[in-house]
């Protein structure tokens, strides 16, 4: 699978609305928004292309998963599962 976005992109400043007292008690904790913010995007990018990826190839995945069904696996015959 390809790289989920370049990680070596020059970073780019944005302005974005958050909850203030959602704001103030990680900033009370020191926590580095940009860092948490970039870890939470990258974990969501990878979910919506996962998920993006499975609705794309539903039908190919359903018919070998039939297609094993009736007839077993390749390796069976070799004595996989």
């Amino acid at each position: 699978m390809s790289e989920l976005y370049d990680y070596s992109a020059p970073k780019k400043a944005t302005n974005l609305s958050i909850n203030s007292d959602l704001l103030v008690k990680t900033r009370e904790l020191k926590i580095n928004l940009s860092a948490t913010l970039e870890q939470a995007l990258q974990e969501k990018l990878k979910l919506v292309k996962e998920n993006t990826w499975k609705e794309e190839n539903k039908l190919a995945i359903k018919a070998y998963n039939q297609f094993i069904e009736e007839n077993g696996s390749f390796s069976a015959e070799f004595g996989g599962i």
